[in-house]
């Protein structure tokens, strides 16, 4: 996988205010940054999960610890709905 690195400056009171301790800067930043790109439907929960550092279950915590929803909506439900129909046939 191609990667870019990104330096950036931040305030001091921006990551006191976010609760972000500057040796976990980098990492929370990271975890914040998937989460964003999953709230906007950029990337999937699997991808968001796998930028952020963290397992599925651990991503699914820290989406609803910051309450971002899972973007479940009615597609997804008939989607799933018919995979169970083929499923028990």
């Amino acid at each position: 996988m191609d990667t870019i690195t990104i330096k950036m400056d931040l305030p001091k009171d921006i990551l006191l205010a976010a609760d972000i301790t500057e040796a976990n800067a980098q990492v929370d930043i990271i975890k914040l940054f998937a989460l964003f790109m999953f709230k906007e439907r950029i990337l999937s929960f699997g991808k968001a999960s796998e930028l952020s550092g963290m397992d599925k279950p651990s991503f699914l915590e820290f989406a609803a610890r910051h309450r971002v929803s899972l973007n479940y909506d009615i597609d997804d439900l008939q989607e799933d709905i018919k995979t169970i129909r083929k499923l028990n046939q």
